[in-house]
């Protein structure tokens, strides 16, 4: 007798054997949301996910009108099922590499994986970036909770605290600033970041911003929560809530075998890298889409949602019009068919 779980991945395996129109490789916002623009076009879909959601620690999703405070697995599980409700196939394997083969794209998973290769006529990749955070005892453990570092995403959540920055980089003070509107107890740590300019010291003081010099050692914690920061020469400085400026990766190597690569951020290398795309997704290779993160590195959810709509939408009509392009070939190629037809008419 064949279990439940063995026929669901001999289905997923048979489903995966044909010709697909588009290949979504990752399921955050983006990527579900270009899958449903295009099932609603009636492509045939399929979507890759290695299951690593970069907002996974963070408890809700913000900025997201009608869905705010939802927590993120609960969105991509609904987004889920609305796209297998139009008939996507959503499959949980990496996708490793991708390559150009005869009119589309042959993309290879991981080891392991019940699907590899696939197949598609065009590529939409929406994997999202890597945080690169500052290295600094405690950070990673509290990324999500107490250490944050948008204040659209999570400064509600921690307003009227006491709030610290821990400086990496050169947007430290913009950080600073943007922290203060949230809290009138705010602490810039500089650690790693350069010196302030005359300008800047003079905003932070007008604000009431204190600017504490020298490394930072480490974050602690109390009962699993931040307590404060412990400098480098042995002083405490109480903190509930700890902002810091990740240098913001695009998860780009599914697409190093077409040829692209991340490039720096306008804002400097220092500040993150991405695949450069015009409006729509639509990268300099033939075929090959993105959308969300890995392409614009500031957006939040919903704003990736958004450009997984657009890139879907590109994508479908990039599709409609080779469509009508070998439906053109085949007709005049037919006997009596169009060329017979133009005949006739001279």
């Amino acid at each position: 007798m064949v279990s439940a779980e063995a026929e669901m991945d001999t289905k997923v395996e048979m489903d995966t054997k044909k010709r697909w129109d588009v290949a979504v490789i990752g399921a955050g916002p983006a990527g579900l949301s270009a899958a449903e623009a295009l099932l609603r076009s009636r492509r045939t879909v399929i979507v890759l996910d290695d299951g690593r959601p970069r907002n996974a620690p963070a408890a809700g999703v913000h900025n997201f009108l009608t869905r705010d405070g939802t927590p993120p697995a609960e969105l991509l599980a609904a987004g889920r099922a609305e796209v297998e409700g139009y008939g996507g196939v959503i499959v949980s394997a990496e996708a490793t590499a991708a390559r150009p083969d005869g009119d589309g794209f042959l993309v290879t998973t991981g080891a392991g994986s019940k699907v590899s290769p696939v197949w598609a006529r065009r590529l939409v990749v929406t994997t999202g970036l890597v945080d690169e955070l500052p290295d600094v005892p405690g950070v990673r453990e509290l990324w999500g909770s107490d250490v944050v570092h948008c204040p659209y995403c999570h400064g509600w959540e921690h307003a009227g605290e006491a709030i610290g920055v821990l400086g990496s980089g050169p947007m430290a003070v913009h950080q600073a600033l943007l922290f203060r509107q949230l809290t009138e107890d705010l602490v810039l740590f500089r650690h790693t970041a350069p010196p302030l300019t005359a300008e800047e010291s003079e905003q932070l003081a007008a604000l009431g911003v204190r600017v504490i010099t020298g490394p930072v050692q480490r974050l602690e914690t109390s009962r699993g929560r931040l307590s404060g920061v412990r400098m480098g020469d042995g002083a405490f400085v109480p903190r509930t809530a700890v902002a810091v400026g990740p240098r913001m990766v695009a998860r780009s190597g599914v697409l190093t075998g077409l040829g692209l690569a991340a490039v720096p951020h306008a804002m400097g290398a220092a500040f993150g890298e991405f695949i450069e795309s015009d409006p729509t997704g639509k990268t300099s290779v033939p075929g090959v889409w993105v959308a969300g993160n890995v392409t614009d590195i500031q957006a939040h959810v919903v704003a990736a949602a958004a450009q997984g709509v657009m890139a879907g939408a590109a994508v479908n009509a990039d599709l409609v019009f080779e469509d009508a392009r070998r439906a053109v070939k085949a007709a005049r190629l037919a006997p009596g068919g169009l060329v017979g037809a133009a005949k006739d008419r001279s």
